[in-house]
């Protein structure tokens, strides 16, 4: 008598629910409970849908494939099924249905009918759908842009090809008769056209950053170390120290990386204070899921209020005379960091200087 007091309860608690449409089926599908969820999801009342086949719920489609016979074949041999597709509701409205269907047994182990469960999925899934399509767009958008980049910089190579011709022509011809007023402005014309291919080369590098390789796995200190090999002119110029401890090794790009940290360490090394010797320490520390790479310079630092800008594209803080660069420099490391799902950001170091930490995702 108990038994069936707890179970006269669990089933009046069940009907009570209205988040999930919850129905017990016949061994052949036929409806034989219904909650007020079922009646507010799929719109028929308790009367209109017990002693119905549950397959009034699948879309024509779906009934001619025979998909509610197979969930039901699943749900017997298996014990339970689950399964999302679309869904018919009273008067011909369609629905997102997650659907699971568990097997019920007798108390001889014999199968007695089944417990079906559904829950109303369609705004997830208007979302998922929403943001898909945002992304495609964006994507193609992304793809114009990079081939507007592309075609747009190789266009702007020749006419830079040739001014640089005619000013050549133009010292070989009249060499002997120019002023020192007039090599003076060749020399601004070459210098000129030389920042212009670099801005274009820089332009280029920046477009052709993509996933569309496959990630490896990187040993950031070998990498680190090549850097500091390909950057001994400026190194030994300025009397840089680096000091490297406790790198990981991280799933990535070993060129795009490569590039990230030579941009970082040239410009800790450029934008020095005068008269004192760059120094930078690059470390790690891993922080629950993800690396943190710093980069702690020395250096003339930044001002807090520019903490954002500098990773935008062609922003300079300093005067043109005063540094070398065109202003895309900390753009590509953004780029790079967020092309392995990581992140860059920037802060003030204790004295003097800055620190640039690059998060990138553990390796696993």
């Amino acid at each position: 008598m108990l038994l069936e007091t707890k179970q006269l309860r669990l089933l009046k608690l069940v009907e009570e629910i209205d988040g999930y449409a919850i129905l017990l089926l016949a061994k052949d599908g036929t409806i034989e409970s219904w909650n007020k969820g079922a009646e507010k999801i799929k719109g028929y009342t308790q009367a209109e849908a017990i002693g119905r086949n549950f397959s009034i719920f699948y879309t024509e489609e779906d009934r001619l494939a025979g998909l509610p016979q197979r969930l039901l074949v699943q749900a017997a041999n298996n014990g339970t099924v689950t399964n999302e597709s679309w869904r018919v509701k009273k008067g011909g409205g369609i629905f997102w249905g997650s659907v699971t269907i568990m097997a019920i047994y007798d108390d001889d182990h014999q199968l007695a009918g089944f417990a079906k469960v559904t829950a109303d999925l369609t705004q997830r899934r208007m979302l998922e759908t929403s943001i898909r399509t945002y992304a495609a767009e964006l994507e193609a958008k992304n793809k114009e842009i990079e081939q507007l980049v592309y075609i747009a910089s190789h266009d702007l190579q020749e006419p830079l090809s040739t001014v640089t011709s005619l000013a050549v022509m133009l010292t070989d011809e009249c060499g002997d008769k120019l002023d020192e007023n007039a090599r003076s402005y060749l020399k601004y014309i070459n210098e000129t056209v030389e920042r212009m291919r670099n801005l274009i080369r820089s332009l280029l590098d920046y477009s052709n950053i993509s996933a569309k390789k496959k990630k490896v796995n990187c040993d950031i200190a070998l990498i680190i170390k090549q850097v500091i090999a390909d950057l001994n002119s400026q190194i030994t110029e300025s009397g840089a120290i680096i000091h490297i401890q406790n790198l990981p090794e991280v799933m990535g790009y070993p060129t795009e990386l490569a590039q990230l940290f030579q941009n970082l360490l040239s410009n800790a090394i450029k934008f020095c204070r005068k008269g004192i010797t760059p120094e930078i320490f690059v470390s790690a520390l891993k922080v629950k899921s993800e690396w943190q790479i710093s980069f702690a310079d020395n250096g003339i630092g930044i001002d807090p209020k520019y903490y954002q800008k500098v990773f935008l594209i062609f922003q300079r803080l300093q005067g043109k005379g005063q540094y070398e660069g065109h202003g895309i420099g900390l753009a590509h490391c953004k780029k790079i960091a967020e092309l392995h799902g990581g992140t860059i950001s920037v802060q003030p170091n204790k004295g003097h200087g800055s620190i640039f930490t690059v998060t990138l995702p553990i390796a696993r």
